[in-house]
């Protein structure tokens, strides 16, 4: 059975011959940085040995054919590089980020509606001109502009034109440990730069460069949220309806998008593959029962795209909908013009477009949930449904539902752990409950917008859809608030995901394939992970870490000790669920800390001095005035905060320190002042702002 199932997947599916290498050739680009010349001469190599091939004698073709495969295997590995290389813009001539410098001008276009922020509006734009010393240079490339909160920058648009002066600075990360890695996911979407300009900083031109296709479907955007907050006037379910329809979650509450999360129904406000899945196979069901349709495949067809596309336009169409609309583009296609078509084919052909498209996908984590969780239903969900039998229709739904629901976790979850470091125990309850509740309102949403213009109609269809959207926001919050339904600080390696997903390929070929060597595998590879996990617990719990966290004019310090933790700071960071989440929680995850320790043993404290085992650690966070002692005080560190009015050279006359750090708390421009003596009395110092958080070992 093994061997016909191996032989339908490369025969029935050949596209999956090519997705492999094309993704290996991605990999190979990112990680090693191959220059053109060497992509270029390895493929010509491979063609050379190819087209020899096809010359020699049948019997050695026949003997040797695999060689043709290592070869054409290659060459699509060098595709694969040559479009990643490609797709680097800073591999292009008229990339502006090789004409700036400390005294260009700057012309840029506002490429999407500007995002307000806490004091600042973001806009994604496209820098077009370089000015240096009246040499005007036409380029490309994108950029980020906070500009400040004022009357002028609430006045711009999309296709707006600015000019400033202002250098551009690179986008760098906190550094803070385990947090989201904010300047890669930038560099995914080449944007390697960003300025804060101010209202003297910039001139609004009066030229404008708008795509008609781009303004329209940011107007359609702008009147669907127009008539969600019309017709849906309850901010938290109209938010929620924002978030389900298009993806819209600048308005959505914290607490509530928390508790999506923790129930494991995120991926339902988050536009994603669900949505779309959702939608196609409702159109397969509704249109194989219209009479005048079901029998025209081409029709059919036709129709299922429209619909689905007309969905992706709906949406503003954001790159995970387009995602998902070309994978079930090609779906449809497949099973229309093949009836034997393979969906491993299908799912193939539209990675390998999606890819040749944009190779950065790849480490997009939508784009990642969307081809597992398919592969899962598609692999898994008819021997999970098949486990149990039920005449009652209803109850059958109930199983068919979370039979899905299980199918899709089965390649999710490693991935799930890996990025959320989390997993809600009752993911098969609140899938159950909220799949066909956001059904129902996503299309109820649709219609909304629909009839929107026939006000009495649009009134009453949104009290309806209003009233489902309390009623899944109260089962959610429902859900969430019943003891350990999420299994929470779940810190996995690559390495450990890499082994988890070895054992559930291997398991779930047991399961199918009935292969006792298959389950002796898995349970090895469970060995395996149980072992490495244990073993990194174990490092864990002999670590002894000092943590100066960057958070902006905040002071932030932790104690790792073990697995406990002892925070030096502001009460805003503790008090504060938006700092502690982004910044402080995803260092206690990683770093494996889980106990708030308010009197450690290991820490001794006196005035502003910490003795942490053989390290003196000194806090300076006040201004103080220091004579010099008759022999200096040795000390491991100085932290120095809020700004305090002092210099390095007094305090260098009393301390002999190791290291100077200034964080985030302090203005830049004094710890530019600092940073100056420092240099000049050959001080080792580490700026937070400016490097990162500071994490050394004690």
């Amino acid at each position: 059975m093994a061997r016909s199932y191996n032989i339908f997947i490369w025969k029935k599916a050949p596209y999956i011959r090519l997705v492999v290498p094309v993704i290996t050739g991605i990999l190979l680009q990112f990680y090693f940085q191959m220059e053109m010349a060497a992509i270029i001469n390895i493929s010509m190599i491979a063609l050379i040995f190819l087209a020899a091939f096809i010359f020699l004698p049948e019997s050695f073709r026949f003997r040797f054919r695999y060689l043709s495969g290592i070869f054409i295997f290659v060459l699509v590995v060098c595709l694969g590089a040559f479009i990643t290389w490609q797709k680097d813009v800073r591999h292009h001539s008229n990339w502006y980020g090789k004409y700036i410098d400390s005294g260009s001008v700057i012309v840029a276009t506002i490429k999407e509606p500007l995002v307000k922020k806490a004091k600042t509006f973001k806009a994604l734009v496209n820098i077009e001109t370089v000015i240096n010393k009246d040499i005007r240079h036409n380029l490309a490339g994108k950029a980020l502009i906070y500009f400040a909160q004022d009357e002028s920058s609430e006045k711009l648009r999309y296709g707006d034109k600015v000019i400033f002066s202002k250098p551009l600075q690179d986008i760098k990360n906190s550094g803070n440990p385990g947090t989201f890695d904010y300047k890669q996911y930038c560099a995914f979407k080449q944007i390697f730069q960003q300025v804060y300009l101010i209202n003297n900083g910039w001139i609004l031109l009066k030229e404008k460069d708008k795509s008609s296709l781009n303004e329209l479907v940011f107007k359609t955007r702008d009147y669907i949220l127009n008539t969600l907050n019309k017709y849906i006037p309850r901010q938290n379910e109209s938010s929620l309806a924002k978030a389900l329809l298009i993806g819209y979650r600048n308005d959505l509450n914290r607490d509530l998008l928390q508790a999506y999360s923790n129930v494991g129904v995120v991926h339902l406000i988050a536009i994603s593959g669900m949505h779309l899945a959702i939608i196609y196979f409702f159109l397969l069901w509704a249109f194989a029962r219209i009479p005048f349709i079901k029998n025209s495949n081409i029709t059919r067809l036709i129709l299922v795209l429209v619909c689905l596309w007309f969905f992706a336009f709906l949406t503003g169409a954001p790159a995970s909908v387009l995602r998902s609309a070309v994978m079930f583009t090609f779906i449809a296609i497949g099973n229309t013009f093949n009836s034997r078509n393979s969906i491993y084919n299908s799912l193939s052909v539209s990675a390998i477009v999606l890819l040749c498209y944009d190779p950065y996908m790849l480490w997009d984590v939508g784009f990642q949930l969307s081809y597992l969780a398919v592969l899962g239903i598609v692999i898994t969900q008819k021997y999970i449904y098949n486990w149990l039998y039920f005449k009652n229709q209803l109850s059958n739904y109930i199983w068919k539902l979370a039979s899905v629901s299980l199918a899709a976790q089965v390649l999710t979850l490693p991935v799930c752990i890996y990025y959320f470091h989390q997993f809600p125990l009752l993911f098969l309850l609140s899938n159950v409950i909220a799949i066909p509740l956001s059904t129902i309102i996503l299309a109820g949403c649709i219609a909304l917008v629909m009839v929107s213009p026939i006000a009495f109609v649009a009134m009453y269809l949104g009290k309806v859809i209003q009233a489902f959207i309390w009623l899944l926001n109260f089962s959610i919050i429902s859900i969430n608030s019943i003891p350990f339904s999420l299994w929470a600080e779940l810190s996995i390696s690559k390495a450990d995901t890499l082994i988890l997903y070895f054992f559930v390929v291997a398991f779930v070929y047991c399961l199918i394939h009935k292969s006792k060597a298959a389950l002796q595998l898995s349970l090895f590879f469970l060995l395996v992970f149980t072992f490495n996990f244990s073993y990194q617990n174990l490092q864990s719990a002999r670590q002894n870490k000092l943590i100066v966290y960057n958070i902006p004019r905040q002071k932030a310090i932790d104690f790792a000790i073990g697995s406990q933790y002892y925070f030096i700071g502001d009460s805003d960071v503790i008090k504060n669920p938006v700092i502690k989440n982004y910044n402080i929680q995803p260092a206690h995850i990683t770093l494996r800390l889980h106990h708030d320790s308010h009197s450690p043993k290991s820490v001794f404290t006196k005035n502003s001095f910490y003795q942490f085992h053989n390290h003196r650690i000194l806090m300076i966070d006040t201004s103080l005035i220091y004579y010099p002692p008759p022999e200096k005080i040795k000390v491991d560190y100085i932290i120095i905060s809020k700004n305090p009015a002092l210099h390095i050279s007094s305090i260098a006359s009393v301390f002999d320190c190791k290291q100077y750090i200034f964080d985030a708390s302090n203005s830049l421009w004094k710890i530019e002042q600092w940073k100056k003596e420092c240099e000049e009395l050959n001080l080792h110092f580490h700026s937070v702002s400016e490097q990162g958080a500071f994490v050394t070992d004690l």
